[in-house]
């Protein structure tokens, strides 16, 4: 069996820390998913799913994320069913977070402090091959597969 919702939206209120009677840490939120098709003539629709996140996750999530932020979700769709203030039965449909990962720019997520983002090598960006070196080859073990003896010189 399967169970894998993978989710990508913006937060539609600040999510709210709140914990278990027994000190566990739980969060739920929503989150904003366009679709992705439009009908001829009509706007995009967007579906307003439901997600819960535990523990770590749940601080993490209350933490880092505001209304608006762009996060993505992966999990698993848990059902559960309960009874409403006025006595009818009703069925929750909801995400329960396994990870969620910050979307779109610095500015966005308010991310401001994350670590720079890595550079190619010098020789690599300027196009200079100065820093790299020929490796001497064994014909008899050069690669795995031994040459296709197509003539052109090389191995494979």
């Amino acid at each position: 069996m399967l169970n894998c919702a993978i989710i990508m939206g913006r937060l539609t209120a600040d999510p709210e820390l709140r914990t278990t009677q027994s000190g566990v840490s739980v969060t739920s939120f929503s989150v904003a998913v366009d679709r992705s098709f439009v009908r001829a003539g009509e706007e995009r629709q967007t579906d307003f799913i439901n997600v819960v996140a535990w523990r770590q996750t749940a601080e993490f999530v209350t933490r880092y994320f505001h209304k608006g932020s762009m996060i993505a979700v992966q999990g698993s769709i848990q059902t559960r069913n309960y009874e409403d203030k006025n006595g009818n039965k009703r069925t929750a449909v909801e995400i329960v977070a396994n990870n969620v990962s910050f979307c779109g720019s610095k500015a966005e997520t308010g991310t401001g402090n994350a670590a720079p983002a890595a550079r190619p090598a010098a020789a690599y960006r300027s196009g200079n091959t100065e820093g790299f070196s020929v490796l001497p080859t064994n014909d008899d073990d050069a690669f795995p597969f031994g040459d296709t003896d197509d003539d052109d010189g090389l191995p494979f």
